[in-house]
């Protein structure tokens, strides 16, 4: 499972542009004014070797009594519950403050690794910016600037050496086993109707009330003589919805499933239609390279006159699954689960498939022939060879020179034509382009460059 960092502090800090910071995204409002931060936000930190949790939360007040801050309060309390670390921000041009000191007071209790950052140290002295926070006793104090990514860097290499490091994470993407599959989706689609359905029995609680699903279940199971483990995660809502407290972490909890996953089914449902919710969930399963199958509940409850036109609309929303299977099921009445399953092993093995060296170079080759990348003035990118550089998702480098010219919309042609060859169906590929050496330039006058 994935590691959660935390974001802690009082209000306008710089918590949520040090988030942005580490997600590499605008997920966050960013102001000048206090308080603009009020719900939880999350995201995959983007910022260093491993892959972890990012949780931003709102200005911090332990002592707060009632009110909208003994709400932010009680959510942030969760959130360093459910976190492996802890980074505290702190403003160096304000100085250490009384709120500074009581959240200080509250997170030496908590027995969680603490981070203490001096955030806006940018222009100053790191020494004397860092100086007066050392009173906290929470050890050394990080100066950085989110807003600038000073000594942002260095913090994410301490963090990601002090996290804690689980055996399943260093082996999911090279190790195949039991296939994991991450039931995801919006509340209601029937996500737990589908996990009792293909193991054969009532093993999750079902019921018409969306939000039945509060943590990410784990159930192993065989079917056919194989062995699965399925993953029945809360629903995911948009997040201006999402108020409950316990809510709000399911979504962490699934977010981390997906992770731990090697195939992601993403269930909808067929009476209400796609959403941009279901877009927004299948982005995020695309952007942790998982497998996926695209399964559409409660098809059985579609009129036969309406389901060419449904069907197209599904697959309209979500084009950019072009990978992925779709699958028209109802889990209540136990229809179209075994083209599911067999869907889920073929991108489970799509996933982990071995890519010759030899095969990939000649792809590659003959897709240059017959359609060679554009020139870029005098220029034009020349691809020597290709090779599999990791799976789950798949990754093919390919080596040449003159990569920086390639254009996406050329990356996406050669994605398709090693898919086509190979037929990696349900699982998303990526092509890494690394530039070649060149011979007629001596190392030491590369490195004087």
């Amino acid at each position: 499972m994935l590691p959660t960092v935390v974001l802690v502090g009082r209000p306008n800090v710089g918590k949520s542009t040090l988030f942005n910071r580490l997600t590499r995204s605008r997920a966050a409002i960013v102001a000048d004014t206090p308080g603009v931060t009020r719900d939880r936000h999350f995201g995959r930190g983007r910022m260093g070797e491993r892959p972890y949790l990012v949780v931003d939360t709102g200005g911090f007040e332990p002592q707060a009594a009632e009110g909208l801050q003994q709400s932010m309060a009680s959510q942030t309390l969760q959130a360093i519950s459910e976190g492996e670390a802890v980074v505290f921000l702190t403003d160096a041009r304000q100085g250490l403050t009384p709120q500074d000191q009581r959240i200080a007071a509250y997170l030496r209790t908590t027995g969680r690794q603490i981070f203490l950052c001096v955030n806006k140290a940018e222009g100053m002295d790191r020494a004397i910016a860092a100086a007066e926070f050392h009173e906290l006793g929470l050890g050394d104090p990080w100066p950085l600037s989110s807003a600038h990514g000073d000594g942002v860097s260095a913090l994410v290499d301490a963090l990601l050496a002090a996290l804690p490091r689980d055996a399943e994470e260093d082996d999911a993407a090279t190790t195949p086993g039991n296939p994991r599959i991450a039931v995801v989706g919006r509340p209601n689609a029937g996500k737990s109707t589908l996990v009792n359905a293909l193991i054969g029995q009532q093993r999750m609680i079902t019921s018409p009330v969306a939000g039945t699903t509060r943590d990410s279940i784990y159930v192993d199971f065989e079917r056919r003589g194989r062995h699965y483990t399925l993953i029945d995660t809360a629903g995911l809502r948009r997040r201006a919805r999402v108020t409950d407290a316990v809510e709000k972490f399911s979504v962490i909890r699934a977010m981390q499933a997906i992770e731990e996953a090697n195939v992601a089914i993403l269930v909808m449902d067929a009476l209400e239609g796609p959403s941009d919710q279901d877009a927004h969930i299948a982005g995020y399963v695309l952007e942790a390279g998982r497998a996926a199958v695209v399964v559409i509940n409660k098809w059985d409850a579609v009129l036969a006159a309406e389901r060419t036109q449904c069907k197209a609309e599904f697959e309209r929303k979500l084009k950019f699954l072009d990978f992925a299977s779709f699958h028209y099921i109802s889990a209540l009445n136990l229809q179209g689960l075994d083209g599911c399953l067999r869907a889920v092993n073929e991108a489970y093995s799509s996933a982990y498939a071995k890519l010759s060296t030899p095969q990939l170079t000649r792809i590659i080759r003959d897709a240059i022939e017959a359609n060679p990348p554009p020139r870029k003035g005098m220029t034009r990118p020349k691809l020597r060879f290709a090779h599999q550089g990791g799976s789950n998702p798949p990754i093919i480098v390919v080596h040449g020179t003159g990569i920086e010219h390639i254009s996406e919309s050329y990356r996406r042609f050669l994605e398709h034509r090693v898919r086509a060859q190979f037929k990696l169906n349900g699982t998303p590929l990526r092509i890494e382009f690394r530039q070649g050496r060149n011979p007629y330039v001596p190392e030491s006058t590369k490195r004087r460059r």
